[in-house]
This record gives C-alpha cells, structure tokens and sequence, in this order.
C-alpha cells in the first residue's frame, strides 16, 4: 500500500533500513522483480513498490537520460501524481538530480529545506514539510557512463547516518543496470537475429526455385541457381547426371522458365528410337522418300520452331546423326529425308545423357566438335544418395500422387519406413523412390506406409547398409520394435497410454521397451510425420 507523509509521521517507524535478513529478502524480490520481463519499464514501478514496502521511503523515483537531447525524465514513479511525473523534466548539472547524472556521485541530503540545489520541480514536497524530508539519489551506470539515477524520499532522522540507504540504493541501482544491459544485449540480439533472418529470405526470395523440381539440399540448390542462370537465354544446355535423377524435369524447368515458354517443347529419346527412323524423327521427309512415306512429314526440329527440343540420351546417338545434328546446332538449318529445300529454324537444343562422353570420344563413338557444341552450359544433377535431405520430401510428394491415383488417404509414412528410405542407396535414384512409394501405397491398409511395405531390397544389409537378419525371431523384434516406436509416437511418449493402445501391461510395456532400448521421451513433442 502507498505511503503517504502523515501515515509514515502517524507510525513513526524506525528511521534506519532493516538490515540483514530484510534487506537480503528486499535485494531477492527486487532481482525477481527484473527478471520477469524483457521491457525494463514493465518492472520499475514494482521495484519502487518493493523498496516502500520494506523501507521508510515515502517517495521514489527512476530517472533516464535521453542521449539525444541531454534531457533526464522521470521513467517511473512512487508516490508521484501524473502531473507532478510530468514536471519532473531536468537537465544534465541541474539540480541535484542533474548534478547526480553530471558528476557519477551519489548524493545524501538529510534536510531538503537545508539545500540550495534541491529543485522540486514536480512540487511533491510541501514548503512546512521540507525540513522533515531526507533525500538520496545514486547513479545508474553502464560502464562509465550514467544513464539515469534512483532517488528516495525519506522522513528525517538525526540519529542516523545516510550512509547505509545511499549503500542498499546503490546496489539496486547497479540491479537496474545490470538489467538495462541484459535487455539491451538481448535486443541487439533479437535485432541482429531479424536482420539475418531478414537477409536470409530476401536471399531465399532472390534464388530461383522450379515449381516442377522438388528438392532442399545444397546440391539441388546450386542445380536451380544453374537453371536460373541460364533458363532466360538461348545457350545450349548439356544436363549429365545418372538414370532416374530427373534430368527431363530440369530440361522442362529450363523451357518453362525461358522467354520460349509459350512455344512448342520437343521431347526426343535418341536411345529409344531405331537408327532407321530417327533421321526422319529429328528432320521429317517428303512424300515417296521412302516405302511407306505417303505424306510429307514434319519432324520434331521443325515442329520446335520458335520453341525448344530435349534431346535425351545424347550419348546413344549414332554416328551418322551425329554428323547431321552437328550441322543443325551450327547453321540451324536442315533438310528433310528425299528433300532438297533447306529449311531453317529458331530452336533452342538441350541434350542430356548418363553416359561418359568423355570415354566414348576417347574410342571414337562421340564427335568431339559435337560434344564441343553440346556441352555449352554443363548442368550435373547428384544422385539421389548424395542429396538425402530431399529423400523425405520426394517421398512424402509420391505418396500423395500415388494415393490420388489409387483413390486412398494414405497421411504418412512410419518412422521406420523413414530411416529404411533415408538409409537405402538409391541406385535407380528418384525413378526408383517413385516406384517404391507406388508399391507401398497399394500394399497400405490403414493410411501408412510402413516398412514391411517397402521392397525387400530396402529391408537388406547389402541394399541398406542396415544390419538385419533373415531370421523369424529377428524379423518379428523388428516388427514389435516398429510398432513399440508407433505406440509411443501417437501418446506422445507416454508409456501406459501406448500400453492399452497395443493391449499389454505397462510392465511389459517397459520390459519391451528397455529390450529395444526405446527412448519414449524422445516422442513427447514429435509431430506425426
């Protein structure tokens, strides 16, 4: 409760501070007090309501320097009316407030009435009391320098000394600072923290990310920022990479990114297609070029005008198309089968291929000039096994695609089912993952992928890297140990509710639990996965 004048007058208590166990009990709120909110004006008031409350104060002040204009205000008070906060307006030198932040000393004044220098501008003290009022101002400093000051009004008492207020105010003033440096500290952190987080989307915002291409890591990361670089001009892209890493995906995103994206995008699987009939494939031919010609035909180059053609497994190209396709990168101009008219076109050309190109113009297989002209703007896709922190989002993009498709709701995938797909090799890469989740997908029954869903060759020491037995007591540990890691994933670590949910005791549910030395705490705040 607020102490006025007459209550302290009317009570007279003892004029000295209460010393040890009192003054410890005060220092130990007050430190309470500072720490509950990062906002230092939150918790003044409540520390100048503690020293009232445990002192003989009869007034309190907090005031801060604004470096800006040189001006102290009063930031908090006790015992002051609004208005009279208001007033409380000093500058540095002035009045023994001003003199306190001036000169870094605190000041005891025993009579206010006997000091020249004591203002009274918020006009609290009254002209009659004056003579029964002491007043104690200490510095607030950081370092060196004074930041504000912590004052006290306090009746009148000759037979004390000021020494041991103007001592316990100077250790809660040191409290203030200490907490004024911490929140200033933490705010430059928190500022320092926006900043970066701040940079970081901005930098996040300013890379390139292909809608169609699903992929976190690093390595997929410097395959977009290539993608980004190159998408908007004309150059001739070569994607290497291994089968099944997407590596049409990336010819697609290059397209659909491009100032081409309107215009026609060509796929031609050069491996795919019989020596015979590729020439006309590629360059089309003229009615009666040969048996079976009736028309004339368009080929995929002529029907890439204006556009782009893909041309896959570039390595697989014969010789003889290698020489005609050579001549289309250089003039952009060809002519169809059994025809004489050379027709020119406006085609962008990105090759791909898992062969070694390298190898195969060392025994003379691939042109080198072609191999020249196509590896313009080299794009490398890593293998799967080498970007595994896209492992889970592929896999979670599959089993949404595959349950859409075979009309099922299938919501995760299993923890163990996770690390089997995290810890596999991934020789056939992301085609291989895909063909994975499909199969799980239709083997599900109850909306999860499980690992006994997965293909056997996940489930193996030589396909894994994983140590299993082919036994009938190893196969089922695994089996209770996932279901065991199941249980507690959907109680969230607790024992007993996972327990009743798989029909056992909590004794055995702890003996099982130790078997398998599951920590069921790990498990408290996971999320579903």
């Amino acid at each position: 409760m607020l102490q006025t004048e007459s209550n302290v007058r009317a009570k007279r208590p003892s004029p000295r501070i209460k010393r040890d166990v009192s003054e410890l009990s005060l220092l130990f709120e007050i430190s309470q007090t500072l720490d509950r909110s990062l906002d230092l004006r939150d918790e003044v008031g409540s520390v100048l309501k503690a020293i009232a409350n445990n002192t003989g104060m009869v007034r309190g002040t907090l005031t801060l320097l604004n470096r800006d204009t040189g001006e102290l205000f009063i930031e908090a008070a006790h015992g002051l009316s609004d208005s009279q906060r208001e007033r409380g307006h000093y500058r540095k030198g002035e009045g023994v407030t001003g003199m306190v932040v001036e000169t870094g000393r605190a000041v005891a004044i025993p009579r206010i009435s006997d000091e020249p220098t004591f203002l009274d501008k918020t006009g609290a003290r009254q002209k009659l009391e004056r003579s029964e009022i002491s007043f104690i101002c200490v510095p607030i400093k950081l370092g060196n320098e004074t930041i504000g000051t912590l004052s006290v009004d306090r009746l009148f008492d000759d037979q004390i000394s000021l020494d041991e207020d103007v001592r316990l105010l100077a250790i809660i003033a040191s409290m203030i600072a200490q907490a004024v440096r911490l929140r200033q500290a933490a705010m430059e952190e928190q500022q320092r923290l926006r900043e970066e987080n701040l940079r970081l989307q901005n930098e996040l915002k300013d890379r390139f990310r292909p809608a169609n291409i699903i992929g976190r890591s690093n390595a997929m990361q410097k395959v977009f920022d290539l993608i980004g670089q190159v998408a908007k001009s004309d150059a001739t892209v070569l994607i290497r990479g291994e089968s099944g890493v997407g590596k049409e995906m990336v010819a697609s995103a290059i397209h659909y990114n491009s100032l081409r994206a309107t215009k026609p995008f060509i796929k031609v699987n050069c491996a795919a297609l019989p020596e015979s009939v590729i020439e006309s494939e590629l360059f089309g031919h003229e009615k009666g070029a040969f048996t079976g010609a009736l028309n004339q035909r368009k080929g995929r180059f002529e029907l890439a005008d204006g556009g782009t053609i893909f041309l896959d497994e570039i390595g697989d190209l014969a010789p003889t198309m290698q020489i005609r396709l050579l001549r289309v990168l250089q003039e952009r101009e060809f002519e169809r089968v059994g025809g004489t008219e050379t027709i020119k076109v406006d085609v962008r050309i990105i090759a791909a291929t898992n062969r070694d190109l390298e190898n195969l113009m060392d025994v003379g297989t691939f042109r080198q000039d072609l191999y020249y002209r196509l590896n313009v703007f080299p794009i490398h896709i890593p293998p799967l096994r080498e970007r595994r922190a896209d492992i889970l989002d592929l896999a979670n993009h599959f089993v949404e695609k595959a349950g859409k498709s075979a009309g099922k709701n299938v919501r995760r995938i299993s923890t163990p089912a996770i690390d089997m797909l995290s810890s596999y090799h991934w020789p056939g890469n992301v085609r291989e993952l895909e063909n994975c989740i499909e199969r799980a997908v239709l083997l599900s029954n109850d909306d999860v992928v499980h690992g006994h869903h997965l293909p056997p060759t996940l489930q193996t020491a030589e396909a894994s890297g994983t140590v299993m037995k082919e036994t009938l007591e190893a196969t089922l540990d695994n089996v209770e140990r996932e279901m065991l890691i199941e249980a507690l994933k959907n109680s969230r670590g607790n024992k007993a509710k996972a327990a009743e949910a798989l029909g056992i005791t909590e004794r055995i549910m702890g003996l099982r639990v130790r078997k398998h030395n599951i920590e069921p705490r790990q498990y408290r705040t996971a999320r579903l996965v």
